[in-house]
Order: C-alpha cells, then structure tokens, then sequence
C-alpha cells in the first residue's frame, strides 16, 4: 500500500508538472509583440509578424499612404485602423511585407485620411491578427538601427586564414598531400595574446593577419608574400620558419614554391609528389618531442624573439621586403556627383570578344569618370534572359577596384531583354540599401547589342517617373532589312530621358566603342541637363496665396494652414528641389515667407505653423498680382511655378485679368473655395481644365479631402509634359 502510494503520489507530481510547463509553453507561444503607434513598417526587418496596436493611433500626424496596400513607410496601426482590422482602441493585427507599388491611392475610411503616393520601393498589407497555420511568429521585432555600430577603441582585429605548405602549431601531421582549404574571414576586437608552443608542429601553417578595421573590409590576401612582417604574429612567422627548414632537410631541395600565389600553389597540390608521405612520416619522427623537452623548450623560446618573420625564412625576394610608396587613394571627382548604374548586355549575341570589348569600355568610363565617395559612385548590372546586380554603388569606392572587379564579370548568357532589366533596375538598384545617396542624381546606361527582345516602354517609363535618367547605347543596331526583326521600332526613342539625341548615342561597330568613353562620361557629368532626376515632388516652387479675410475666422484659418501643411509634407524640399512660399491677403497682402527663406521640410511646415491671422476684406486679384511679383517671378527657370489659392468668398476686385496673366508667364494654378466663394471666379483662376484645377467645399473641415487630388494632379500634369 505505501509503495503504491508513493507512486500515485510521483505521477500526481509529474503530471501537475507537465501540465504547468505545456500552460508556460502555451503561453510564450502566444505572446505578441506590442508596437507604438507611430512605427512604420520600413523600420520593421521582419517580413511578417502580428503585432498589438495602443489605443489612439488615429490621430492625423500618423500618416497612411495607400489603401488596402500601404506604402512601407506609412504608420503601421493608423493602416489597421484605416483598413478596418481594428479600431482606435487598438488590438492585434497580422502583417505581411509586399513587394513595392508603381502607385498607391488615398482613400478616406475609418476616420483616418490615406495619402495618394506616386510610388515606393516596399509596401505592406494589414489583416486580422490571428496566426496562420504552422507558421512561427517572432516573439520580439527586429528593427532597423539608427546608426552603425562603431568598433571601442578605433581599433578591430581582423583574422584571414590561408593554407599554406609550412606547419602550424596545434595540428596534427597529415600523412599525405593537404585538401584545398577555403579561405575565410573572421573579424575579432580582442587583443592579441601569446601562447605556448604546442607539442606537435603540423604541416599547414595559417596566417592570421591583424588589421585596423576599415570602412569596408580588405580583399582577402591572395599572395602570401604581400603580407607585411609587421602582421603576422611572430609565434606562426617563427614556426614556419623553423618548420620550413626541416622540410629542405628531409626532401633535400626547397620548398619556395609551397609560399607562392595561393593560384600557383593550388596548381602544384593537385599534383603530388612521389614518396611524399614517406618524407612527411620522417618529418613527424623528427618532431615528436615531449612538450618539457631541451630541444622544444629552446624553440619556444625562440619563437618569440624580436624582428622574428615570416620573411626569415628566405622564401622571399629582396624585392618583396622593399616598402611600397603610398598612393593616395581619390575621393572622387566633385564635379560629377551621380549614381550611375550600368546595364550591360550579356546575351548570347554578343560574342565573347565583344562582350570583353564591352568590359574595357566600362573601366574606361570608370577611370574617366573618377569614382569615388565626393564624386560618382557606379554600379553594374548584367542582363540576359533576367537581369542580375553584379555589384551595386557601395561595393566600390575607387576606379582600381572598380576596374578589377569589371574584369573579373562573367558573361551571362540568353536573350536582350532590356525591359526586364529596366523594370529591375527602377525597382531594386536605386535603393537606400545598396548605396543610393538621395543627393545625386540617379542615371541608368544601357548598353544593347543590336536591339532588345521584349519591349521596353512601359518599364523605362515607369523609371523615368522615379527620377532615373536613362541613357541607351546602341552598337551595330539593326539595318534596314533587320528592322523588320525588331520587336518594338523606335525603342531608343521610347526608353531614354529626352528624345532630343543626347540621351542616346549609336555606334556602328564595337571596335570603336572606346572613341565615346569622354562623350559619354561629359553628359552624365553635365547635372543641370539631367532633367529626368526631378519629379513631380522635387521641382516646383509652390505658392500658397491664402484668404486671411473677417469671414474665415481664427479657427477655420488654423484648418487653412493645416490643409497647406498637408500639402508641403507630400514633397521633397529643400533648396535645389520643392520650394515653398506664402502669401496672406485681405485689403492688403502680406508676404510671410518666400521661396527661398527656408530650405528643410521641418522648418517650412514650422514657419506656417506661426503665420497669424490677419482679418479684413477680400481683395483676391490684387493678391494674384502681389503673389506673381513676389513669389513667381523669383522662381527658378527649372522649376514649375504652382499656386494654390484658398478663399472663403466673393473678391471685391477683378481675377480674370491677373490670373490670365499669372498663366502666360507659366504659372500652374489651383482654386480651392469654401463656403461663399463664386464658382464663376474660382474657374476663372484656374488654370485650364477647370475641373482639374478648381475645388469646391461647403465646409472647412473637409479640405483634406482634397490634398491626395491636388497631388495626383500635380504628378500627372508633371509626367505629361512632352519629352522633346
């Protein structure tokens, strides 16, 4: 009886025990990660997760671009709750990363206002925060840091490792030829510490070379007889000295070769030698020495005695000791601030001879052009059947590893097809992540052997709607009996930035491709004639002209300033791209800040913030005249010249003789009336069609409604203009 009530007992215990783990795995098994509402998904690495949203995500400064698919860089909850997966109290909600949309369009749902956005590189989409079936979720978020880490100290080590024929310490002897090892690279931040010569000299010795870390990391080390004395640790150095010594005393020559270029010596260790495993066996005997021995004790000792290096073992030349000059590295030509992309042809058509022509081109072009971090940065992509990223803007940061890595490409193969590789290259290449600056503009060359085989408007349309300045060199195109054979006639003319010839050059063979390297490399220099690189959200100088009258009142003039807010925060702007300004009027007008007063978007959106309200009549034509000689006629020729005019009601002047005016000298003009304001004078203001241009409310309150419109608008009048 009591054993088996000792048993019972133990399984009472052992299952109460099972029960509470199963009830603490449950638990962390549905533990959900709670985000602010102000997080976006651009800043969240995982490419799916649920997630638990606060309550009060609804507020306005959380912007959502999109509907239904958001932009990434739209607050994540504030789309939950615009898309109706949860409400302002908050919840759980399930997201799931999307790749990114030519276009996403505002809506207004749920209380929340959705912006229109022409386009951008990720997107997300929101729904009900219940797991999937067999999926894991992470139990914590991995965001994207702010800045780099920085090594303590200034100062990392770096360890490479090479096989060698010499022996190292703390291996054991192979009784025959070493396999190929593979070299790797391994960084350390801890310093360096002797250690005690172990019992058994192996027959493969790896370097470890300690160096300063660097913005990028150092090629691996190819040539044993490049590395200095002064980074090897004089422990190997010492033993592979002594190692290499016995070696020529068994085998009776030298062993020189076994330090060549790790090419040569991979050559020579496919091949092995006769009796080498006998010889080996002799070197084992003659090193197999008790650990306290004289003989060892006197090597250890002498391991570690200055000036002892690799280079003492006489397996170098003179040559090799001598200290290279240092050659200052460039940081770029200043002058020529682009991010270029390559696009080369790698089909089969090319040929092998034509395709190495085709890659001493682009080192030519690499060298005149002058890469580097102050200058151009340049990228390559190979396309054949599908395109691929050879190396993007950040790999290389000077025109002699630019060089050499141009001359290590590989021909791809397959088909032309350059729409592919332009619809690549506008969605993937430009990015953050790989090098793009934001700062430069961005130019695309696309090299074409002939003519492509698919088409390619669509895509270069869509990459030149980005700000990608496409440039096509076409070599022995087609003549008049292959045109037939062409997919898409006129493709050059389709594809690059202007149609007016200089985004495009035509060479008859590839044996005088060279002779464009300095035509070429002058136009992508030239910025000012890179036109594509604006868009509609970096090259307008936007006017608002706003009614500051007794009938709008403080309050509805506090929503008037938001509305012109909302617009602003849609653009890029700073001094070279958007630039805004604002006009205040009743009797009177008022300039409260021109074009060129503020230069970053925070201190725009600041300076609206803290315009005052006027109060008095109407006098909106005496305002278009003040506007256009204030504002207008102090725009930059590159910039399109936008006024927004916002009115509560009838002017006591005339506005069809200063708007009509505004319009021949090239100003693009938006009304917006509420409430009172004549229908009559807000088309009349407007630039034609009317439609597009003039908006009406009843109340204040709903002018948001029309900031995801007027953006629209301005997009697609600025995709419109004609390419000439």
């Amino acid at each position: 009886m009591k054993v088996n009530a000792v048993v019972f007992a133990l399984l009472l215990t052992c299952t109460l025990a099972a029960k509470e783990v199963a009830k603490r795995n449950k638990k962390s098994k549905l533990y959900v990660p709670q985000i602010e509402c102000d997080i976006k998904a651009a800043k969240i690495i995982n490419p799916e997760f649920i997630a638990k949203c606060p309550s009060g995500c609804q507020d306005t400064k959380y912007r959502v671009y999109g509907t239904d698919i958001y932009a990434s860089f739209s607050s994540v909850c504030s789309a939950a709750i615009h898309s109706g997966i949860i409400d302002k109290s908050g919840g759980k909600i399930l997201v799931q990363k999307v790749a990114g949309q030519s276009g996403y369009k505002g809506s207004y749902a749920n209380g929340i206002q959705s912006l229109s956005l022409p386009r951008w590189r990720e997107s997300f989409i929101v729904s009900e925060g219940k797991p999937k079936k067999d999926v894991q979720y992470p139990s914590t978020l991995e965001y994207l840091s702010v800045r780099s880490p920085s090594v303590k100290g200034g100062t990392s080590l770096r360890r490479e490792y090479l096989t060698t024929a010499a022996p190292l310490p703390g291996t054991k002897i192979a009784t025959s030829l070493p396999k190929p090892t593979v070299m790797t690279t391994e960084s350390v931040s801890t310093a360096l510490k002797p250690t005690a010569l172990p019992t058994t000299i192996p027959t493969t010795v790896t370097t470890k070379a300690m160096t300063v870390a660097t913005a990028k990391p150092q090629q691996a080390i190819h040539k044993v007889r490049d590395i200095g004395s002064s980074h090897v640790h004089p422990a190997y150095s010492s033993v592979a000295a002594v190692a290499s010594r016995q070696v020529q005393a068994v085998q009776g020559r030298t062993q020189n070769q076994a330090f060549r270029s790790t090419s040569s010596y991979a050559s020579s260790r496919n091949n092995p030698r006769a009796n080498a495993g006998v010889q080996r066996q002799e070197l084992i005997a003659s090193f197999r020495k008790p650990a306290n021995s004289p003989a060892n004790l006197a090597l250890e000792t002498d391991l570690w005695k200055s000036g002892s290096s690799l280079f003492e073992t006489d397996f170098s030349s003179k040559e090799d000791l001598v200290p290279k000059p240092f050659e200052p590295v460039s940081q770029g030509n200043p002058n020529c601030k682009v991010d270029l992309s390559f696009l080369i042809d790698g089909s089969w058509s090319i040929g092998k001879r034509r395709f190495q022509i085709q890659k001493q081109f682009l080192k030519d072009v690499a060298q005149a052009l002058d890469v580097g971090v102050a200058g151009p940065l340049m990228g390559i992509i190979q396309y054949g059947d599908d395109p691929s990223t050879e190396f993007n803007l950040k790999s290389y940061s000077n025109a002699k590893d630019l060089k050499n890595a141009i001359e290590k490409i590989l021909q791809k193969g397959g088909l032309s097809n350059v729409g592919r590789a332009l619809s690549f290259v506008n969605k993937n290449f430009f990015d953050d992540s790989n090098g793009n600056r934001g700062s430069a503009p961005n130019v695309a060359i696309v090299m074409v052997d002939g003519w492509p085989t698919d088409k390619v408007e669509e895509a270069s349309r869509l990459a030149r709607e980005s700000g990608i300045n496409i440039f096509f060199v076409t070599i022995e195109g087609p003549d008049e009996n292959e045109k037939l054979n062409v997919i898409e006639p006129n493709f050059v003319d389709k594809a690059v930035c202007r149609t007016n010839g200089y985004y495009s050059i035509n060479v008859p063979s590839w044996f005088t491709l060279h002779k464009i390297v300095q035509p070429l490399v002058k136009r992508v220099c030239d910025s000012d004639r890179l036109v594509c690189s604006k868009t509609c959200l970096n090259s307008a100088d936007i006017g608002f002209v706003i009614d500051g009258s007794s009938s709008v009142g403080t309050g509805n003039f506090r929503t008037v300033l938001q509305f012109a807010a909302n617009i602003s925060k849609e653009f890029e702007i700073s001094d070279t791209d958007t630039r805004i300004g604002v006009v205040q009027y009743t009797y009177e007008q008022r300039l409260e800040f021109s074009f060129d007063k503020y230069h970053t978007k925070q201190d725009v959106l600041n300076a609206i913030k803290r315009i005052n309200y006027w109060s008095g009549g109407t006098s909106t034509g005496a305002a278009i005249n003040y506007a256009f000689e204030q504002l207008f006629s102090k725009s930059k020729p590159n910039k399109r010249k936008i006024m927004i005019l916002i009115t509560d009601g009838r002017s006591y002047d005339d506005v069809r003789g200063p708007a009509t005016a505004a319009h021949h000298n090239g100003v693009i003009a938006y009304s917006i009336g509420i409430a009172w304001a004549a229908q009559d004078e807000l088309e009349a203001i407007a630039t034609d069609p009317d439609r597009q241009h003039s908006f009406f409310v009843d109340e204040f309150d709903s002018l948001y409604r029309f900031v995801p419109r007027i953006i629209q608008n301005i997009c697609t009048e600025f995709n419109s203009q004609p390419r000439n």
